[in-house]
């Protein structure tokens, strides 16, 4: 289904997306083919050493974190996995972390922070795990430290969502001072099929509700969401894996030298600014 989606899509980075094409657009950000973002993590950066646990309770198998080489230069990489077995998926349950994975992201950004390394983040998660322990260890709490203490690292930071990017879950690690949003990935507070249900009690209607969501990545680029749209090569990154890591490699060197090179008071107040100011409208009597 997604591989005829991906030969229907017309790639367009001014005309809003219609029902249709936002509902092809998700099949091809959850293609079983496409990249994870280990995928882009071991592609782009080398030396990469893994931090385990959150120094409270574990280490959370969807989550994964360590230092790295990014061109030479020391930096700290942070993602979500997925798994593509059976097996791996259902332990790291299909990519959404508990609350020990956000903990575990954290204690890495701030050793990133104490030896001056930026920082890159890559999503690809429908959001945060839902379980009755991940609750009860405080799922929330986690995720709402996370959007505070990275609004205020004072390294430069760099998020990359590459397939879904749902809920505050993704948002616990893109709060960054540059979004980049692969072309066909989508970026949303709820999933097509949750929002349906919700709106018209009725799952069959993901495909109106995807469209209405407005979570194509032209979409939410128009609305402030994101900083940067990255092609991808047709039919999706799936059919041409090195040249999307090509394409992703330019626009990650491109943005941390743009950031890097500002004063640390200023990039802070430009992320401060960046943020307040998403989402807001006026109306007129």
């Amino acid at each position: 289904m997604a591989e005829q989606a991906s030969s229907r899509i017309e790639h367009s980075s001014s005309a809003p997306a219609p029902a249709n094409e936002a509902w092809l657009r998700t099949e091809l950000a959850r293609h079983p083919q496409r990249p994870y973002p280990m995928d882009f993590i071991e592609a782009l950066f080398t030396d990469f050493s893994e931090i385990h646990g959150d120094r409270a309770f574990g280490d959370d198998p969807a989550m994964t974190c360590g230092m790295a080489l990014f061109h030479g230069e020391p930096v700290l990489v942070i993602a979500n996995l997925k798994g593509r077995t059976l097996k791996e998926r259902v332990t790291r349950k299909f990519g959404s972390p508990e609350p020990e994975g956000y903990r575990k992201a954290l204690r890495a950004m701030r050793i990133a922070e104490k030896f001056n390394r930026p920082v890159f983040t890559f999503l690809d998660l429908a959001g945060a795990y839902p379980g009755i322990g991940a609750e009860e260890r405080g799922q929330g709490e986690a995720i709402a430290r996370n959007l505070l203490e990275m609004s205020r690292l004072r390294v430069p930071t760099i998020a990359t969502i590459t397939g879904e990017g749902g809920s505050g879950g993704a948002l616990a690690l893109a709060v960054a001072d540059r979004v980049l949003m692969l072309e066909n990935a989508i970026y949303s507070v709820i999933s097509p099929e949750g929002c349906a249900s919700i709106m018209w009690k009725d799952a069959s209607k993901k495909q109106q509700a995807a469209a209405a969501l407005k979570y194509t990545a032209f979409d939410v680029k128009r609305l402030g969401c994101v900083d940067d749209v990255l092609p991808e090569p047709p039919g999706g990154t799936q059919n041409d894996p090195a040249a999307a890591m090509a394409m992703l490699d330019e626009k990650l060197r491109y943005h941390l030298g743009t950031i890097r090179a500002l004063p640390v008071d200023e990039l802070l107040e430009q992320r401060y600014q960046k943020f307040r100011n998403i989402a807001q409208f006026y109306t007129t009597a």
